[in-house]
């Protein structure tokens, strides 16, 4: 039974960092690429970023790029999302993806964790 399983979301003021977690079981975390998406309140879920199966390869949505860094260690069957210099439009569920098809193609994601959430305040 795969099952990814966020952590880290929480309350934080505008500036301010937090690190998401995501933890994979039932799967083998090495065959498949990593993804963050997320959804604002209101809106629809959009791609966040997403990591190739062994981390040599990472793409960035235009909003986050050089803000949030995304990482992985397929010793512990993790990955990471880093997020820095935190905006209240960050605001949003995020939500822990897996793809056996590739890292930069949003709609090909599989597997899909039930989302932490992140607000950020002003």
């Amino acid at each position: 039974q795969v099952q990814l399983v966020e952590s880290g979301g929480g309350l934080v003021q505008a500036g301010g960092s937090l690190r998401l977690s995501c933890a994979a079981s039932g799967l083998t975390f090495s065959s498949y690429s990593m993804g963050w998406f997320r959804q604002p309140p209101g809106k629809e879920r959009e791609f966040v970023v997403g990591i190739s199966r062994f981390g040599g390869s990472r793409y960035y949505a235009d909003s986050v790029k050089g803000r949030f860094t995304i990482s992985r260690d397929n010793s512990k069957n993790t990955a990471y999302l880093q997020m820095n210099s935190l905006k209240p439009e960050d605001t949003a569920v995020y939500y822990c993806a897996g793809s056996s098809r590739g890292y930069d193609v949003p709609h090909r994601y599989d597997y899909w964790g039930h989302g932490t959430q992140v607000t950020v305040s002003s």
